[in-house]
């Protein structure tokens, strides 16, 4: 049987050494294109998004990041939606895939981590990794600070609070929160009616192209 190469071992989810000379050689090649992207100006929006496309494994239409943007792999194994929007300082742990839908935002110092270690300490302490690919569905919003873990599947329309950590599946149409965190609550009727506490949404002053059919101008 053929000795695997730790890529190939990378790859396949096998426990392999990151530290790996033809890993680290490709890594520093595209980890020179993010330094790249976070030395932009504002006013290089053109750049950015040619970055984008270089950096990424697939970006969709109408993507922003606000730089600094932290990547392991520059965002080689990372896909996204259309309308994605990401605040500062957003850390993708990218050794592995991580999937993103359209409509996604997340707020400042989100973490979303592919890579993890063998428990096993002398096995731990060489350096050996495991990566586990994450998918975000559809019109998601991820809150500040939270951190989603290796593994981890988030629902369509769902929201994970600020501060959350994500050890665990969470479904679609949720509001979900803590450490770890858990459903708190189904998005509902409610959230129609207040966009925070008490506080009422005037959809009558809201454009129709953001409201619900039903409640469009006949």
């Amino acid at each position: 049987m053929k000795k695997l190469s730790q890529e190939e071992r990378m790859k396949l989810g096998l426990v392999y050494f990151s530290e790996d000379p033809d890993i680290m050689d490709k890594q520093l090649k595209l980890l020179e294109k993010l330094y790249d992207f976070n030395a932009t100006r504002p006013s290089e929006q053109d750049k950015r998004e040619q970055l984008y496309k270089e950096m990424f494994y697939s970006v969709g239409k109408n993507c922003y990041i606000e730089p600094p943007l932290h990547s392991n792999w520059a965002g080689a194994h990372v896909h996204l939606g259309d309308n994605f929007y990401a605040n500062f300082n957003l850390t993708l742990v990218d050794d592995e895939h991580i999937y993103i839908g359209d409509n996604v935002m997340i707020a400042p110092n989100v973490v979303i981590a592919t890579a993890s270690h063998p428990i096993y300490p002398t096995l731990r302490t060489t350096g050996a990794q495991f990566n586990l690919p994450v998918h975000i569905g559809n019109r998601v919003w991820i809150g500040a600070g939270a951190i989603i873990l290796p593994g981890v599947t988030i629902g369509d329309d769902t929201v994970i609070g600020a501060g959350s950590v994500v050890t665990k599946d969470i479904p679609a149409g949720v509001v979900a929160v803590g450490n770890p965190c858990k459903v708190m609550r189904p998005i509902g009727e409610r959230d129609l009616t207040y966009y925070y506490k008490d506080k009422t949404i005037d959809w009558e002053n809201l454009p129709d192209s953001v409201k619900p059919d039903f409640l469009k101008s006949k």
